[in-house]
């Protein structure tokens, strides 16, 4: 008896049904620069006008074990959005426009509504931050996967002209470091949190602990990672002399702002901020310090400006309705400080 591929665990014609409710999806993110469309093999879009010496800009990132908390709510949508943010907001650091973005979408069995309600969410953040959703490639892998699992990771190009690229080499002493406020855990440290959560306090999914002021725990940890490009040409758009910039993922404050600054120098921190709501459910079993190591605490991303600018920069934040978090000051550093001991905490 002749056997088929779908015997085999690969549904064609499913596969084919998901690119045609794909093509809407990519369709409403689509920019000038964008050539043809979803289904072909490869995704064209040429370099924006106008640019001198551009340079491209790539990245590629997942969303970590932040994939189980999609898997236990059933809620797919908002974790294509934090593929999205883990891959773009790490671009735009060099002061790139981001162009387009490619998906990779991998499961045992192919559900249709699950892997749709995915790509909707991968098409709503591209679309906030001004990119395309280029392409991508969904790949069937019978007995890869758990049922009901799947897996992620995304691919960013943006591009910048040479003289416009920020690299921090301009940083100096006095300079003033900018906040904006996390969402939550974005996704990072996931891996922590569910330990703590579900293990050391035995919270479930649905339960709805006081410190997260109504939501329930799958709830918190679903919050979305927020978009950071829309400030970053804003900024750029007012003439804003910014220095560096510095997406704050796993390894928290002192694992990424260091990456950005010149050897000699650091940042002393010298505010104090309110942090989302499940931080702090999780620091009743976890130290400061491995919460500032871990997670971003409530800091998603980090402008370093000069003190010339840092007013204007605050005033064109504040226009698009940000709280700022008025992080610190540049500061030089001894020869041979540590990498994360560069960031100087208050009373440290």
């Amino acid at each position: 008896m002749p056997i088929t591929y779908r015997q085999a665990g690969v549904d064609i014609d499913a596969g084919d049904e998901l690119v045609e409710r794909i093509k809407p999806l990519a369709k409403a993110t689509r920019i000038a620069e964008v050539i043809g469309g979803v289904g072909g093999f490869a995704g064209l879009c040429r370099v924006p006008d106008g640019l001198v010496d551009p340079v491209l800009v790539s990245g590629t990132d997942g969303v970590g074990t932040k994939l189980k908390i999609a898997f236990a709510t059933g809620v797919h949508d908002t974790i294509g959005f934090d593929l999205v943010g883990m891959c773009v907001n790490d671009v735009i650091t060099c002061g790139a426009r981001p162009l387009f973005f490619l998906d990779y979408f991998a499961t045992g069995k192919l559900e249709l509504d699950v892997a749709e309600a995915v790509i909707r969410g991968i098409a709503g953040a591209c679309k906030e931050s001004g990119c395309a959703l280029l392409g991508g490639e969904t790949a069937e892998l019978p007995g890869m996967y758990h049922e009901g699992e799947y897996d992620l990771a995304g691919f960013s190009v943006g591009v910048v002209a040479r003289a416009k690229l920020v690299d921090g080499q301009r940083t100096e002493v006095g300079d003033v470091a900018i906040g904006l406020p996390s969402s939550g855990l974005h996704s990072n440290g996931y891996s922590l949190a569910r330990k703590v959560l579900f293990d050391a306090m035995k919270l479930a999914i649905g339960d709805a602990p006081k410190e997260l002021g109504g939501k329930t725990v799958g709830e918190a940890l679903l919050s979305p990672t927020r978009l950071y490009a829309r400030h970053v040409a804003a900024l750029q758009d007012a003439g804003v002399d910014v220095r560096a910039m510095s997406h704050i993922t796993g390894g928290g404050i002192p694992g990424n702002l260091p990456r950005v600054l010149p050897d000699a120098l650091g940042v002393a921190i010298q505010a104090s901020w309110t942090r989302p709501p499940i931080y702090g459910l999780i620091a009743q079993r976890v130290e400061e310090a491995e919460l500032r190591r871990t997670f971003n605490c409530g800091v998603g991303f980090v402008f370093v400006v000069a003190r010339a600018d840092a007013l204007r920069a605050r005033d064109v934040l504040s226009s698009l309705g940000e709280p700022l978090i008025e992080l610190g000051t540049v500061v030089r550093v001894p020869d041979g400080t540590a990498f994360e001991e560069r960031v100087q905490w208050p009373g440290a």
